[in-house]
């Protein structure tokens, strides 16, 4: 018996990709969800193009048949962009991760968009050059996913984010059309810059099949520092002392809870005795002959009592370990299924925006353990809520639901964003209002409606 006879649609899908096309329920399910755990996977089949021709095809097909497309890269994400729930066909670009073409004159890279990033920084390294894009996710995060949602990670405040590094853009739209957009210039002013439009689009405009990045130059030799802190106010401070002194390349915080669990789990050593209720993690480019400013600049913090302890890497293992006090804090909390929100508001508004959450979290919510991190140099706030043993997940998720409403009128106030770097998806669509006006979320529709004019690109994602 044909399994697909049952259905047009997947059998003209299967005589376009034959093995490429899954549609056991089992082995479909990872692929219908990412990191936010709120939504349960319930996609109709998964398409494993193996090129831009099939992407284009499978477009067209879906388009035919009225059905609807979700983008799969390594569902890393935490806002639910990558969920298909409601019998969508995932697109994942699995068997799309080639490096195409390296220009060594331009230090530019064109790669598919199944790229995970780790590869494509290695890649760099081989050429003696540097892709900056850098967070805990590299080794599973796919490029494609990366341009759809503009990540940004822990070297924002020195390198920017995805946006910044992307030259050129080849995406299929929701009609079918295949756009290769700017082609790797530099300089172009020939009107509407559209790369830019489906930079951070999470997947509702068009599929990014291919991009073209720029590369640089590697920093110079590192140094990482972890400093004890004793209050918000005080992280302030400190970043200001070291931004006006050395070349920063990442400022992150954490929490001496957030700390804790990863030192429990993990089994690597505190980085000081004493605790302190807040840590900064700082990188930064330190040659040799400028070791002395550093250390200046760290008798300085502690001489002003903005910094209560702290340790300098002396080598490329202690340095490594050092950011995994930082960066394993995502993994070692996951057991937990954190509540999560990434949130952004200007550097200076931090302190202020930080205890007014915290404030309201700790009023609603003191029952529950609360895990603080993120990039903090560049303004951007993690805000982690960890599940009880004894609640059921979606009573805990509609539990925490109920103030995030007041911590989106608390992002709007500020003038912040609900969403720092993972995108609205599904979690944050209902809130959008607090990062947008209404003519914006209008001229956004009308956008979506150009690209996709029959609605089949990851629906009621963003907006409904």
């Amino acid at each position: 018996m044909n399994p697909f006879a049952a259905s047009p649609f997947l059998q003209s899908l299967h005589t376009l990709l034959g093995s490429a096309l899954l549609t056991d329920p089992v082995e479909c399910h990872p692929y219908g969800g990412d990191w936010s755990r709120q939504h349960e996977p319930a996609p109709l089949a998964v398409a494993l193009p193996r090129s831009v021709d099939e992407v284009v095809a499978l477009v067209k097909l879906a388009r035919e048949f009225g059905v609807a497309l979700v983008p799969s890269g390594g569902r890393t994400g935490l806002s639910g962009a990558a969920v298909a729930a409601h019998g969508e066909l995932v697109v994942a670009f699995d068997r799309m991760q080639r490096i195409l073409d390296f220009n060594p004159i331009d230090r530019t890279v064109t790669v598919e968009a199944g790229l995970v990033t780790a590869q494509l920084q290695q890649f760099a390294q081989q050429q003696g050059l540097f892709y900056p894009v850098d967070f805990a996710s590299a080794g599973s995060s796919r490029i494609g996913g990366n341009i759809a949602t503009n990540a940004g990670g822990i070297k924002v405040i020195r390198y920017g984010l995805t946006r910044d590094w992307v030259a050129g853009l080849k995406v299929v739209t929701g009609s079918g059309e295949l756009l290769e957009l700017n082609q790797g210039l530099i300089k172009n002013a020939t009107g509407y810059d559209l790369r830019h439009l489906f930079i951070g689009s999470e997947g509702t405009l068009g599929l990014i099949v291919e991009a073209t990045l720029r590369l640089t130059l590697p920093p110079r030799p590192l140094k990482v520092a972890v400093l004890g802190v004793p209050g918000l106010s005080a992280i302030m401070e400190v970043l200001a002392a070291f931004r006006s002194r050395v070349a920063l390349t990442a400022f992150e915080f954490f929490s001496e809870a957030a700390l804790t669990h990863v030192v429990q789990r993990t089994g690597l050593p505190r980085p000081f005795e004493e605790a302190t209720p807040y840590y900064c993690l700082v990188e930064l480019e330190c040659e040799p002959h400028e070791e002395a400013q550093l250390l200046a600049c760290f008798e300085h913090c502690l001489e002003s009592g903005w910094v209560s302890d702290g340790v300098i890497s002396q080598s490329e293992a202690q340095l490594r370990n050092l950011w995994r006090l930082r960066e394993d804090i995502s993994e070692t909390i996951a057991p937990f299924t954190p509540y999560k929100n990434d949130l952004a508001v200007r550097i200076s508004a931090i302190p202020a925006f930080l205890q007014a959450v915290d404030a309201l979290v700790q009023q609603h919510y003191p029952e529950f353990e609360v895990i603080w991190f993120g990039h903090i140099g560049d303004g951007n706030l993690h805000l982690n809520i960890l599940k009880p043993a004894n609640w059921e997940k979606s009573a805990f998720f509609a539990e925490c639901a109920k103030v995030s409403e007041l911590i989106f009128a608390e992002v709007k106030r500020a003038g912040g964003s609900i969403s720092a770097e993972h995108g609205v998806g599904l979690l944050k669509k209902p809130y959008l209002g607090y990062s947008r006006a209404p003519a914006e979320i209008a001229l956004m529709r009308g956008i979506k409606a150009a690209f996709d004019p029959d609605g089949i690109l990851n629906p009621g994602k963003i907006f409904d």
